[in-house]
C-alpha cells in the first residue's frame, strides 16, 4: 500500500470471498457467528480510511455490503454488533469531517461522499432504530456545517411510531403519545465531562453551589482563540445532554412534563441561559446546534429541548441571540426537505407500495406549500431584527 498507484481490487476480492465464505448458512458457522464478525469489524476499523485512504473505496463497499449489514444489525441475537458497526461508520465520519469542515470536497471525495449517504439511507429505511440509538454518537463527530447528512440522521425513527404531522393547526405536542417516553442514547457521554467539572455540575444542579460555576463554564469549553477552532465541540455536546437528562428526571420525578412552566428558574435553565449570553457567536451556533441534535421524533428529549429553545429565545436580552435562534431554525427547516428527498429515494428505489406512493406525493404537494409560507415567515422575522438593530435600508 506504499505504492503511489494502489489497486483496490484484489484485497477488496479477498474480503468479499471470505465473508461469503464464513458467512454461509451452516451449523458450525452460525456457533461462531459472533467471532467471526468481530474479527471482521476488527480488521474493517484498522483499514479504516484516516488509516488507509487509498483503500477508501472498498472499504466503505465493504462495510456496506447487504450480507455484513444482515449480520450485524439484525441476525446476531440482542444487538451485539450494533456497538461495532457504529464504530466502523464514526471511523467513516471522522475521516470525512476535516473534508467538511473546510469545505474542501474534490470530485473523488464527492464520490465518497454520496455513497456514504447511500448507505446512510439503507438503514434508515432498514434499521431506523439504529440511528436513532446512535445519533448522538454519530453527529458528536459530524461537522456542525454538515446539515444534510446529520438531519439524515436526525430524521430516523422507530418503525412502530407514526409521525404527526407537524404543520397541523391544532397539534398539541405535550398530548402525543410518545412524548413522555425517554429515547434510548447507547453512547456513553458521560465520560467525556472531566470529573472536577461533572463534581462542580452535580452540585450547582442540586444547591446552585459553587456559586462561581457559571463565570468558569466558558473556560473549561474554551481551548483555544483561533476562528473555527475556539471550543471543545464534544465537551459541549456532552454537557448539554447532560444537563437536559438531569432536568428531565428532575421534572419526571415530580410527576410532571416538560412545559414552560416547569422548566424555567431552575439551575439546568441557569447553565442554558449563562452559555447563551456569555459565549461569543461561534460558541453559541455551537450550543443552539448541540441542542438542536435533540429536536428529533416524539420523545421526553425532544419534548424538552424543543421548550428550552423556545425560552432562550423569549428570555433573550440581545437580539443577536434570537438572530443566531433564527439562523439556526433554517438549518432545521432543512430537515423537512430532507424527508422529502427521503420519500422521493425509497418510491424511486420501488421500497413502497403504489397506495402509499400516492399518499406521499400528496403530502409533498401540501408539505411544500406550507415549508414555503413558514421560510418567509422566517425571512420576513430575521430581516425585522437585523434591521431594527442595524437599520440597513435608512
Amino acid at each position: 500500500m506504499r505504492n503511489r498507484v494502489f489497486q483496490q481490487l484484489p484485497y477488496h476480492r479477498t474480503f468479499i470471498m471470505l465473508l461469503l465464505e464464513l458467512c454461509a448458512p451452516d451449523d458450525v458457522l452460525e456457533s461462531i457467528n459472533f467471532q467471526v464478525l468481530t474479527a471482521f469489524s476488527y480488521t474493517f476499523h484498522l483499514l479504516r480510511p484516516s488509516k488507509a485512504p487509498a483503500f477508501a473505496y472498498a472499504w466503505l463497499e465493504l462495510i456496506s455490503h447487504r450480507i455484513f449489514i444482515a449480520r450485524m444489525l439484525q441476525i446476531t441475537p440482542q444487538q451485539k454488533g450494533w456497538a461495532m458497526y457504529a464504530q466502523l461508520l464514526v471511523d467513516l465520519f471522522k475521516f470525512f469531517a476535516p473534508f467538511l469542515r473546510n469545505n474542501q470536497l474534490t470530485k473523488p471525495t464527492q464520490l465518497l461522499y454520496k455513497g456514504t449517504l447511500r448507505v446512510l439511507l439503507v438503514l434508515l429505511h432498514d434499521f431506523p432504530e439504529f440511528l436513532c440509538d446512535y445519533h448522538y454518537g454519530f453527529c458528536d463527530v459530524i461537522p456542525p456545517n454538515c446539515i444534510q447528512m446529520r438531519n439524515l440522521i436526525l430524521s430516523a425513527f422507530p418503525r412502530h411510531m407514526r409521525l404527526p404531522d407537524p404543520f397541523m393547526p391544532d397539534l398539541k405536542v405535550d398530548l402525543l403519545k410518545d412524548i413522555a417516553s425517554s429515547p434510548r442514547i447507547l453512547t456513553n457521554f458521560t465520560t467525556v465531562i472531566p470529573q472536577t467539572l461533572k463534581k462542580n455540575l452535580d452540585s450547582y444542579l442540586k444547591s446552585r453551589s459553587p456559586v462561581t460555576f457559571l463565570t468558569e463554564l466558558r473556560g473549561h469549553l474554551q481551548v483555544s482563540n483561533e476562528p473555527g477552532m475556539r471550543y471543545n465541540i464534544t465537551l459541549m455536546n456532552a454537557l448539554v445532554l447532560y444537563v437536559g437528562t438531569q432536568a428531565i428526571s428532575y421534572i419526571q420525578s415530580m410527576c410532571k412534563v416538560p412545559v414552560m412552566g416547569n422548566i424555567t428558574h431552575s439551575p439546568h435553565m441557569d447553565v442554558y441561559q449563562n452559555l447563551a449570553i456569555d459565549l461569543d457567536t461561534e460558541g453559541r451556533y455551537l450550543f443552539l446546534n448541540a441542542i438542536a441534535n435533540h429536536l428529533r421524533y416524539p420523545n421526553s428529549h425532544t419534548h424538552y429541548f424543543s421548550c428550552t429553545l423556545l425560552y432562550l429565545f423569549a428570555e433573550a436580552n440581545t437580539e443577536a441571540i434570537q438572530i443566531s435562534q433564527m439562523l439556526k431554525s433554517f438549518d432545521l427547516m432543512i430537515q423537512f426537505c430532507i424527508g422529502d428527498w427521503i420519500e422521493k429515494e425509497r418510491v424511486h428505489n420501488g421500497c413502497l407500495d403504489e397506495e402509499r406512493k400516492r399518499c406521499i406525493e400528496n403530502m409533498h404537494k401540501r408539505r411544500k406549500q406550507k415549508k414555503n409560507m413558514a421560510l418567509e415567515e422566517l425571512k420576513i422575522s430575521v430581516l425585522e431584527q437585523a434591521k431594527k438593530k442595524y437599520d440597513f435600508y435608512s
